[in-house]
């Protein structure tokens, strides 16, 4: 998809050159240098071609040459015709238990101790399961006793202290009010109902920033794009911070109990028209998602599975628009046997709660709805294009486990696959902000009006491309590298990351770190003090390539001595940061 171009910042103006400087050759010359360093790096990288995807999937999907699994003699050429090709193996070896199964986390990492910065293992994980390596982060894990242990914790939030992010909800009234408040308070004009969206929007970017709890937060986001409610969507605004909440208590338990949860909560029954459904008029917006989207997945069902579904799912009501109650109604439930792939109920009780428990349990633990998930899993942890072996183990793990979250993770984490896709995801517009900001090392506080950091930084997300939740399908945002590459989301990003390394935009109850605060000492080489910042921004030692790229953009040789009265501290600092920024292995995790 192409992302549509910024314009330029309103506080360009603000931006200080030193009197003799020429702003063409200056600034404007040295910002060119360095986006177009950074493209040329970032966009091979970035967007691959359709031949590329094609032939990938051919390899996946297609071998010419093949044995038969069944009858070891037969080896034969042509796939398509071959009477062999659907044949399995004879088990030769006892079945796998069919009990839970507890698959070891990231491996050991001996090198952690000894390393001043986080070792390339302790970076990946560090950049996957969290929102951006941070020297604090990398303090914590040391605190753990290493990534591995670190992991282990993160995987029980409730043992983490999370004393900055937890008071956080209490910046926005809206966000801990039940729906009718919600409701009264949009009639009222007290508070929009699209204001209170954007609060709970921000709330989830602030903690993405701060929270202890980074793992908790990644699997939040993960599972409210997967049973995905759009923020804008008529109606939810009364509920869909609960709704949010709900998922947040689910993200590392069971998928079984979340999917429950989550189809029968009101924020979903409104966004997909449940809420209206009757037995007289059953609604299969909401019945053909869960299998398209939630569940099985396309290609899986039909659409007699579908009419049965919305048939089970009727008798979740809301009292719309008025008091905005949710409650069962018995006398909007279709009753009647019902078939559902491979589910089977006589449903004929009025009361059909437990019939949709029973059906979403079992749409839950469905092989295909444990392919689907495991793949997800894969593309957000792994990458955009997950090798089969890596997806079938993790639904493996899924179904032996009662689809229990946690042990996937630690399959994941544990497999080669994962630990050799260092750098082969895309940031997100929204994960770019947030990890912006985090290697800034920002400081927000409660916001006191709109134009308030906290209240305003939302801004930078749609500026390049989205904001959390606002996807208006109902599918989700994508999160592939395709999704989010193209020149005009680089020109945002680089818009984005130039204002905040000057601390130009937002400036209310907001701190940013004085340019002098970054140097390791009084005098430094340039080189020095590029590596040192890199170390501090993206948690590893400068490679040369950023050291050509930072000398070129200030204009400087790399044995320039470096002080606080020194023009790249005194004014192109900015460019300095911004270049770290702007390079691939920030805007790749």
């Amino acid at each position: 998809m192409s992302i549509a171009p910024t314009s330029p910042s309103p506080h360009d103006g603000d931006r200080p050159d030193p009197p003799d400087a020429d702003p063409l050759s200056r600034r404007f010359l040295a910002r060119g240098v360095v986006a177009g360093l950074a493209a040329a790096a970032v966009s091979p990288a970035l967007i691959a071609t359709e031949a590329e995807a094609v032939g990938a999937r051919h390899r996946r999907r297609c071998r010419h040459w093949h044995r038969c699994a069944k009858h070891p003699k037969h080896t034969c050429r042509h796939q398509h015709r071959c009477k062999h090709l659907g044949h399995r193996a004879v088990p030769t070896q006892p079945a796998e238990p069919t009990g839970p199964t507890e698959p070891s986390g990231p491996p050991s990492d001996p090198d952690f101790v000894r390393s001043p910065v986080p070792t390339a293992a302790s970076l990946h994980l560090g950049n996957r399961f969290t929102y951006g390596m941070t020297p604090a982060l990398h303090e914590q894990m040391r605190q753990a006793g290493g990534p591995a242990r670190w992991f282990e914790q993160q995987l029980d939030p409730a043992s983490v202290a999370d004393p900055k992010a937890d008071p956080m909800h209490t910046w926005w009234l809206s966000i801990d009010l039940d729906a009718a408040t919600i409701g009264q308070r949009n009639n009222d004009e007290v508070e929009g109902g699209w204001v209170a969206m954007a609060n709970y929007a921000r709330w989830c970017l602030l903690r993405r920033i701060y929270s202890q709890r980074q793992v908790l937060e990644v699997m939040t986001e993960f599972w409210e794009n997967h049973l995905h409610v759009p923020l804008d969507d008529d109606g939810v605004f009364t509920y869909r911070a609960d709704y949010g909440k709900l998922l947040r208590s689910h993200a590392l338990g069971r998928f079984d109990q979340m999917l429950v949860a989550a189809i029968t909560h009101p924020a979903m029954g409104i966004s997909l028209d449940n809420a209206r459904s009757t037995k007289r008029a059953p609604n299969e917006n909401l019945g053909r998602e869960l299998l398209e989207l939630h569940t099985v997945g396309r290609g899986n069902h039909g659409e007699d599975d579908v009419k049965a579904s919305s048939r089970i799912l009727t008798g979740y009501r809301v009292d719309l628009w008025t008091t905005w109650r949710s409650y069962y109604d018995p006398a909007s439930h279709w009753t009647g046997p019902v078939s559902v792939l491979g589910f089977e109920h006589p449903n004929a009780n009025a009361d059909g709660r437990a019939v949709t428990e029973a059906y979403l349990t079992h749409l839950a633990r469905h092989p295909r709805t444990a392919e689907r998930i495991a793949r997800k899993l894969a593309v957000r942890f792994v990458s955009d294009d997950p090798p089969p072996a890596l997806v079938e183990r993790l639904a493996r793990v899924y179904l032996d486990n009662e689809t229990a979250i946690k042990p996937v993770l630690r399959a994941l984490v544990a497999s080669p696959e994962f630990l050799a896709s260092a750098g082969q995801k895309v940031r997100t517009p929204t994960d770019d902000v947030v990890a912006t900001h985090r290697a800034l090392r920002t400081e927000i506080a409660r916001p006191t009006s709109a134009d308030s950091a906290a209240n305003s930084f939302l801004w930078h997300t749609s500026s390049i491309g989205h904001s959390p939740f606002a996807w208006a399908r109902p599918d989700g945002p994508p999160d592939t590298g395709r999704a989010w590459s193209s020149a005009s989301r680089l020109l945002a990003s680089f818009d984005v990351h130039l204002t905040l390394s000057g601390g130009w935009w937002p400036t209310k109850q907001i701190t940013y770190r004085a340019p002098t605060s970054w140097l390791p000492a009084d005098s430094v080489r340039f080189d020095h003090l590029v590596d040192h910042l890199c170390r501090q921004v993206l948690g590893k030692a400068a490679p040369a390539r950023l050291v050509t790229a930072c000398a070129q953009a200030v204009d400087v040789a790399a044995g320039t001595t470096i002080t606080a009265s020194h023009p790249v501290m005194r004014w192109q600092f900015p460019l300095l940061l911004t270049t770290l920024l702007d390079s691939p292995d920030h805007l790749h995790r």
